[in-house]
């Protein structure tokens, strides 16, 4: 994702520091990695969001914060990752989670018919929470890995092409200079 992009899309220090309600929190909440893009923040970024994505905890966004702040990631974009997992992906995202840790634990995957309910709750999922979490654990990591390390191969390839494109044009600008000191030193000579 190029840089700018991402300017665009976090909001700076110094407009974070004129909403007042966030004087609560104090200073630390203005830490220049929180709200820095670099290729560390930015990727560290996509790790934290993406594997608190998948698990399954209320509050993915407080958890993914507090995840941003300990490793100084960028804060926005670890918390708006943690939206891959909404109330439309969810129930798709969980259940492959499931049948990974199924899979993995080596137990029959059992249908199941989703109720958000508090005897779904205790019934259904004390009977499957094992491969269901196992499940959430390795998405977790696995996108959360890939995540890092797509966004790390981005960056180092975004900076190649900018240094071989700055090599070119200062290559260009040194050929340009040299055919116009040819030309001038033709232009002298009487010859």
């Amino acid at each position: 994702m190029p840089k700018k992009t991402l300017k665009l899309i976090t909001p700076s220090v110094e407009r974070m520091r004129k909403i007042s309600s966030l004087r609560v929190l104090g200073d630390w909440i203005y830490a220049t990695n929180l709200w820095h893009i670099n290729r560390y923040s930015s990727a560290m970024a996509f790790f934290v969001g993406l594997f608190v994505a998948f698990m399954p905890i209320p509050g993915q966004m407080i958890a993914a914060a507090a995840l941003a702040v300990m490793l100084r990631c960028n804060l926005p974009l670890a918390v708006g990752l943690v939206w891959v997992t909404n109330p439309v992906t969810m129930p798709a995202i969980f259940f492959l989670a499931y049948k990974l840790g199924a899979m993995i634990i080596d137990v029959p995957v059992q249908p199941m018919q989703f109720e958000l309910s508090f005897h779904w709750l205790s019934y259904r999922l004390s009977a499957i929470w094992q491969p269901f979490l196992l499940g959430c654990l390795l998405c977790g990591l696995f996108f959360g890995s890939l995540g890092y390390f797509v966004i790390n191969v981005m960056w180092r390839m975004r900076v190649a092409r900018m240094w071989r494109e700055r090599k070119r044009r200062r290559q260009l600008a040194a050929k340009m200079k040299a055919q116009a000191a040819a030309a001038a030193e033709s232009s002298r000579d009487p010859g």
